[in-house]
């Protein structure tokens, strides 16, 4: 599978080679705000997966060990790492130019989901980061 995608304003693209480690849908705090969404759908890859032809996302260290890269320009956020993931790269599904391509198969941070949010699926649900192999 190849795919691409990127910001909103176009500045900041990137390509996609082969299937996603994992993609969920998160419900943390620091997803929420720096997205504004109740939930932010992410798919996981090997940083080797994805590369960043022209302009790579600027970085944010949204707490110790985590970064969040987005486009300078327009905003939006595209990508996530952080030392507890090492070697991987979170792409925000929302940013790909055909997101209906990778549709989530879990939760994760179930403990922070909003009451009011519910989504009507039968995914696995783990009340923190889901376990790792």
């Amino acid at each position: 599978m190849s795919m691409e995608g990127g910001c909103q304003c176009g500045a900041v693209r990137y390509r996609i080679s082969g299937d996603p480690v994992m993609a969920a849908l998160c419900h943390c705090s620091m997803c929420r705000r720096a997205n504004a969404a109740p939930a932010v759908a992410w798919a996981m890859y090997a940083e080797s997966q994805v590369d960043f032809p022209a302009d790579a996302p600027t970085v944010y260290e949204s707490s110790p060990g985590a970064r969040r890269g987005f486009c300078a320009r327009c905003g939006t956020q595209v990508s996530f790492t952080a030392d507890y993931i090492p070697g991987l790269i979170d792409i925000t599904i929302g940013s790909l130019d055909d997101p209906a391509r990778v549709a989530p198969s879990l939760h994760y941070w179930e403990s922070k989901r909003l009451p009011w949010v519910h989504f009507a699926d039968d995914l696995p649900r783990h009340p923190e980061f889901p376990p790792q192999e």
